[in-house]
């Protein structure tokens, strides 16, 4: 019935939606549970009895081990691949005295058959995702059949950005720059890692820039394409990367499309937030990066493709490897090259340099001319933006400049100080915790103030002299001197 009804989207979970994503035409949104459903499930499951079997499809989850310690509960974990498979797991965990069973429909209704109390894994708010994901595809594929493209998510990109664009000149961004020109040189993979707002796809675009093969070269013939592998469904990013076939789903478009490893063919493709990648994503894409071909969804037909990979997430990838989030064998894969940004709040001697840049592309781009005291008004105003942390980065100074130019673009003969920023920025205050900007100045900057290693960082920078190393700080250098000591 479903491959012939009308039917835009199928939703399934566990081994029923690995069944019938590998049969059924129509994409199958696979219902996922989350961490917090598992933990749900097993608080109803210690109701029962705390010796407790949880069976999932085809993996288990690692991380429950430090959970059922910290709770005092006795979790046995099995997998399972076919209905075979699970009834057996069901009749061990039965003969070594378990009594309730977690997962999804097929393991409680076999449990329950077993004579076991049956715990179902999956919240309301989990299928609410599910039944989301798939009115979004419906959706999408409405647009296709009326526009003649697919997922209007991410398009073949000319690389705006070269290595100029990094700006700053700490040591730490510098090192930045040359890690992109050497990295440029290699076809290699290239992890990029950092905090939200650091300029990971600015940095990924100059190292396509910086390529031998783009120097006088037309970039159409070596595209720049990226695609947020969080933001988007499952189904609706495999198709977005790996393209279609005819008739591969309802509303797809007459003669298939091209995916995004296609469209990036002797160029580079950028998979920002690749740790929010699905798992059976993954799978699909070491096989991409180890045979050097991709197979449409629908289809059957290899496509060679030659594409340099660049991968970016703001979280720790280490750690989902740990966790069994992250294929290992893909991490590595994807991080032949690695490169970290430095968050704004470490480089401190960017700050003026960079506010005052963006402040004055702003301006310009109100075609505002900045008035000749700019640049000594942003001076006095860095020990307030010192003292916050940025956890936006450069994206978030940017766009308080944006604002402050609104501002002055508004009253021309109004000076840039302290006070105007905290009146149109008032969460620079809040953020170290000051109530008054007159605390918030004479306060030493919260990022300096911490451990024996960032003093000594900073005396470092000074080489030694401890007057600058302590006036940089806002502290005397007797202040310097007891902290300094304290840490002996």
């Amino acid at each position: 019935r479903l491959a012939t009804e009308r039917c835009d989207a199928v939703i399934a979970a566990g081994s029923n939606g690995a069944y019938l994503k590998s049969r059924l035409s129509v994409p199958v949104i696979i219902a996922k549970a989350s961490g917090f459903d598992v933990m749900q499930a097993l608080a109803r499951a210690r109701k029962i009895t705390p010796d407790i079997g949880l069976i999932t499809y085809q993996e288990t989850m690692p991380a429950l081990s430090e959970f059922q310690s910290t709770f005092g509960l006795n979790i046995a974990q099995r997998t399972y691949a076919t209905e075979e498979d699970a009834r057996s797991q069901i009749s061990e965990l039965k003969a070594a005295g378990i009594k309730a069973i977690v997962g999804a429909g097929l393991i409680t209704d076999l449990a329950e058959e077993a004579g076991l109390a049956g715990v179902f894994v999956y919240s309301a708010a989990s299928i609410r995702q599910a039944f989301d994901d798939a009115l979004e595809l419906a959706r999408l594929t409405q647009l296709e059949s009326t526009r003649g493209r697919s997922f209007p998510v991410a398009d073949t990109l000319r690389a705006k950005h070269h290595i100029n664009d990094l700006r700053g000149d700490s040591a730490a961004m510098e090192s930045v720059r040359q890690s992109i020109t050497l990295f440029a040189k290699s076809p290699a993979t290239v992890l990029i890692q950092g905090e939200t707002g650091t300029g990971k796809e600015l940095a990924a675009q100059a190292i396509h820039r910086a390529h031998p093969q783009m120097q006088g070269k037309v970039q159409a013939h070596h595209p720049f394409v990226a695609v947020n592998c969080g933001a988007l469904a499952e189904s609706l990013l495999e198709s977005e990367l790996f393209g279609y076939e005819e008739g591969a789903f309802t509303g797809s478009r007459r003669g298939g499309r091209a995916g995004l490893f296609e469209a990036a063919h002797r160029g580079t493709l950028l998979l920002d937030e690749i740790g929010e990648m699905p798992l059976p994503l993954q799978t699909r894409l070491l096989r991409v990066l180890e045979e050097r071909e991709v197979v449409r969804v629908g289809g059957t037909r290899p496509i060679p493709v030659n594409v340099r990979i660049i991968s970016a997430t703001h979280c720790d990838l280490d750690a989902r490897v740990r966790e069994g989030r992250f294929r290992a064998d893909l991490f590595y894969r994807l991080s032949v090259l690695r490169m970290t940004l430095p968050p704004l709040r470490e480089r401190p001697d960017d700050l003026a340099p960079l506010a005052e840049w963006c402040l004055k592309n702003a301006l310009a781009a109100m075609d505002i001319r900045p008035h000749a005291n700019l640049h000594a008004e942003i001076l006095r105003c860095t020990p307030l933006l010192a003292r916050y942390a940025w956890p936006g980065n450069v994206r978030e100074l940017r766009n308080m400049m944006e604002r402050l130019a609104l501002f002055l673009a508004a009253e021309p003969l109004q000076a840039l100080t302290p006070n105007l920023i905290v009146r149109i920025a008032p969460e620079i205050l809040r953020d170290d915790g000051s109530t008054t900007l007159a605390s918030a100045m004479s306060a030493p900057p919260a990022v300096h103030s911490g451990s024996e290693e960032t003093l000594r960082d900073v005396l470092a920078r000074f080489d030694g002299n401890r007057a600058a190393a302590a006036s940089y700080l806002g502290i005397s250098r007797t202040t310097l001197w007891r902290r300094l000591g304290e840490k002996n």
